[in-house]
């Protein structure tokens, strides 16, 4: 057998193996510009070691998420590793409390694994 690039071998036992996304839906994020500017003029502050937090109740009954990774952070790569990390982390930890929080992650949080940040 040949195995192609991309291809993903079926079980040989019978089973299937249903995969189940574990991706923030569309409506847990913070995605226009007019939101995140709402929740930086109104929201609360709360700055760690590795992160500062903006915090908005909202009127929704679940919580959202929105990362801000400026380009001083690194490049591209390193960016997208951190909003992976943040979305993960919120992902874990999310309640149905109806909450808008933006992550502004600082330099510290390249150093950190998943691990450090739930602790």
């Amino acid at each position: 057998q040949v195995a192609l690039k991309g291809h993903q071998p079926q079980p040989t036992c019978g089973a299937r193996v249903q995969l189940v996304p574990q991706t923030l839906k569309r409506n847990e994020r913070i995605r226009r510009r007019p939101e995140y500017l709402r929740i930086q003029k109104n929201g609360i502050r709360t700055h760690g070691r590795y992160l500062t937090l903006l915090i908005l109740p909202n009127d929704l009954s679940r919580s959202r998420l929105g990362v801000t990774a400026s380009r001083r952070l690194g490049g591209a790569v390193v960016r997208n590793r951190i909003k992976r990390l943040a979305r993960e982390f919120f992902r874990r930890t999310k309640s149905s409390v109806g909450l808008d929080v933006v992550v502004l992650p600082r330099r510290e949080f390249l150093n950190t694994d998943y691990a450090s940040l739930e602790s």
